[in-house]
């Protein structure tokens, strides 16, 4: 089907701010006796009506020869990305990578890609991801290149790919992480032949990086609605492969529903946790809203008369979510937060109708640390219950804790709880060397701290004295 003419103007016109660069580019490449093209994402995108933040060209150049050829018109260059064809550039504030055309294969057991140069536009485009992927700009005289009905499947927010689905997720099982991540971003669904080969080819996702996966499960978690990725990721048995305790929250639900389907209430969580979001995507909140419950197939237990428990299923989820994330290779501060969140996101039920002392509210606090104010998105959102009442008691049951905990905030400083008396000071008051001792008697003083509040220096040492009478080293000191 040829391309109507206005589709093809709006399009173009969005790329205005970026077309004289790319001109300019494709005029260059000309000269030098090569290709150049707009591919990809810039193109799907401008037909979408979105802009993308960098510019992807392909050409028939060598690296060395793409070098060449933008070294004096570039701001800055960098070649990390030359084993697989890629220069990058800066000019003025635009990126853009220019890769020579290729197909990456994987050789069936390394992680690694093999990467092989091609010689055609045509060659290039076929060996991609999906149709919608697929589309060109020819440079500079933006003819347009749809050799796979990208522009259709565009139209119908379809994923296909230009070859048979197995192809393409043999030569790149990353692929298949590709599709959940557009589906998330973009709302597209999945052609039925691509859904079948993603469940027949699953097991393929071994041979690939735990980076590479993580790095595309990432950005299906930060689009702006991931569950429709996740439960395509869940149904084709891929998530199984890097995140199978995702599909094990898929407890059988018994007749009489004395408890919820622990995988439909994560789901919910996270996208009620999302809602709460401000100031752009928290990739840590929304790990921690889909994981909390993890622990709790590994904790369900039937009681007598029909009832479910999951005792200290947060304590095993957050052992759970800490094995599991450093084994996708997520930094360490991202795994720490993620638990933490997991081991607390309960801790609010004990609250009751308010009867945490002042001293339970602090500790509250200090165990959150800094990630308090996550803490308090998880725990509203963990509640998903189709009881108005009960979800209208709950919220403001929390209303009145972040009162309170605002208010001892304001009169205690409690976000840098410290007892009145540091190492030295114990140590001086004591008469003890640094070591093991001064950090249990500055253990006594912080919990003293959070039990009572403000106490001041002179009742703390008083305190400090009192309990080390009662320590069996201090007849020895």
């Amino acid at each position: 089907m040829s391309t109507p003419p206005e589709l093809l103007r709006a399009a173009v016109a969005r790329l205005a701010p970026v077309l004289p660069l790319l001109h300019a580019m494709g005029e260059h490449f000309a000269g030098a006796g090569f290709e150049l093209a707009l591919v990809g994402g810039p193109v799907r995108d401008a037909f979408l009506g979105r802009t993308s933040p960098d510019l992807d060209l392909t050409t028939n150049a060598r690296p060395d020869q793409i070098e060449a050829i933008v070294a004096e018109h570039a701001d800055a260059m960098w070649d990390i990305g030359r084993a697989f064809g890629t220069i990058g550039l800066r000019v003025g504030a635009q990126q853009v990578e220019v890769t020579t055309y290729r197909s990456d294969v994987y050789d069936g057991t390394t992680r690694k890609p093999v990467v092989a140069f091609g010689s055609s536009l045509e060659g290039d485009l076929t060996r991609r991801d999906f149709t919608v992927n697929a589309m060109a700009l020819r440079l500079p005289s933006l003819e347009f290149v749809d050799l796979h009905g990208g522009l259709d499947d565009l139209a119908a927010r379809v994923l296909r790919t230009p070859v048979e689905p197995e192809v393409s997720f043999g030569d790149d099982p990353l692929r298949m992480m590709r599709a959940a991540r557009f589906v998330a971003q973009l709302g597209f669904s999945v052609d039925p032949s691509v859904r079948a080969a993603m469940t027949a080819l699953a097991g393929s996702l071994e041979i690939v990086s735990a980076e590479r996966i993580r790095d595309e499960f990432t950005k299906t978690l930060l689009a702006p609605a991931p569950r429709d990725g996740l439960t395509l990721l869940v149904e084709t048995g891929l998530a199984g492969i890097f995140l199978p305790e995702l599909p094990a929250l898929q407890l059988e639900v018994d007749e009489h529903h004395r408890h919820k389907d622990v995988y439909e209430h994560s789901l919910r969580v996270l996208e009620q946790a999302i809602a709460l979001e401000s100031g752009g995507s928290d990739l840590v909140l929304r790990l921690a809203a889909l994981l909390h419950d993890i622990g709790k197939p590994a904790t369900r237990e039937f009681q007598p008369g029909g009832g479910v428990s999951f005792h200290h299923h947060e304590l095993v989820g957050a052992r759970m979510a800490k094995r599991r994330l450093s084994a996708m290779r997520f930094d360490k501060e991202t795994v720490s937060a993620v638990a933490r969140l997991v081991e607390l996101h309960l801790r609010f039920h004990g609250y009751g109708d308010g009867q945490w002392t002042d001293s339970a509210v602090r500790r509250y606090v200090t165990d959150a640390g800094p990630l308090l104010p996550r803490l308090h998105l998880l725990t509203r959102s963990d509640c998903t219950t189709r009881n108005v009442r009960k979800a209208a008691r709950l919220a403001r049951t929390y209303d009145a804790l972040e009162a309170r905990i605002s208010a001892l905030l304001d009169a205690e400083s409690l976000a840098a709880v410290r007892p009145e008396l540091n190492g030295d000071q114990i140590g001086a008051a004591l008469g003890i060397a640094p070591g093991p001792l001064v950090g249990r008697a500055y253990k006594f003083l912080l919990a003293l701290r959070l039990d009572e509040g403000v106490l001041g220096e002179e009742e703390a040492r008083s305190r400090l004295l009192a309990w080390w009478a009662e320590q069996p080293e201090s007849s020895v000191s």
